[in-house]
């Protein structure tokens, strides 16, 4: 990556027009008030229209919603439409959603929704916004990924699949646009606590001893890379060192997760019975 990519550009985040993914919960709307409060203008998009309206009347002055639906090409387009109006030149994908079950209990509409989803419409709005941050001054996208995205876990089959892939996309795109004054950001966050965890999977976290983070810490993890220039960014000591051992040899994390299978298991099978 060319170091004249590195660092917020110039202006600060006051000259930062930002489109937000997925701002009507979770982690996407600690990035607007994070972002917001840090003096960036935003326009932020979701499918809950009563969240994102709350957003716009806490930050009126630096806050547009339009609520879309990422997934339908007319609704994409509308967006993009908005973006330019907006002078949009940083992307931040946070769109997305999860539910822990075993593969083989999967249908064929749970598979297609969440890949379209978390990652088919993430690669297909990118493109469409690609034309304009490339005549940006500094053009930002940046992808909200997950430690699922290099380490694969079990009951998670289908989000990991779409995070890996969200993840190679990300190094592709960087080098891709590596001669451009396009700069593309990959952010892992670990187990956050968020609406889109249905309760039971806090507690398997709990009972497992995994690490959760809130998503005001998240959000302000992103700035700061964000703010540095960063590519790639994972949260959490742990998971750092988990995903390094993954790549050189994976079969120890095999051998580490098959002790944690039965718990995982009866989370899946008895949720509610769980503790």
């Amino acid at each position: 990556m060319p170091w004249f990519k590195a660092q917020l550009p110039v202006g600060g985040w006051a000259a930062q027009r930002i489109l937000i993914t997925g701002a009507s919960g979770g982690i996407g709307q600690a990035l607007v008030n994070e972002l917001a409060t840090a003096g960036a203008q935003l326009l932020i998009t979701g499918r809950r229209t009563e969240a994102l309206q709350r957003l716009n009347d806490r930050y009126p002055n630096q806050v547009r919603s339009l609520a879309a639906d990422l997934t339908r090409a007319e609704e994409r387009a509308q967006l993009v439409e908005a973006s330019r109006d907006a002078g949009i030149n940083m992307l931040i994908n946070a769109a997305g959603m999860n539910r822990m079950g075993l593969f083989e209990t999967w249908s064929d509409d749970e598979i297609q929704h969440l890949l379209t989803l978390n990652l088919t419409s993430t690669l297909q709005l990118t493109r469409e916004l690609l034309p304009q941050l490339l005549g940006a001054q500094h053009g930002w996208v940046v992808n909200l990924g997950s430690t699922f995205g290099t380490l694969g876990y079990p009951g998670q089959a289908c989000y990991c699949a779409s995070k890996f892939g969200l993840r190679g996309f990300s190094q592709a795109l960087r080098r891709e646009l590596s001669a451009t004054r396009v700069h593309v950001l990959h952010v892992s966050p670990r187990a956050t606590c968020t609406d889109m965890n249905a309760p039971e999977i806090e507690r398997m976290n709990r009972e497992l001893g995994n690490a959760m983070d809130s998503p005001e810490y998240v959000a302000s993890e992103v700035r700061r890379a964000i703010e540095r220039g960063r590519s790639e960014v994972q949260l959490g000591l742990p998971e750092r060192f988990y995903s390094l051992v993954n790549a050189l040899v994976p079969s120890l994390v095999d051998r580490a997760l098959a002790r944690q299978l039965p718990v995982i298991r009866r989370f899946i099978d008895e949720p509610e019975q769980a503790s």
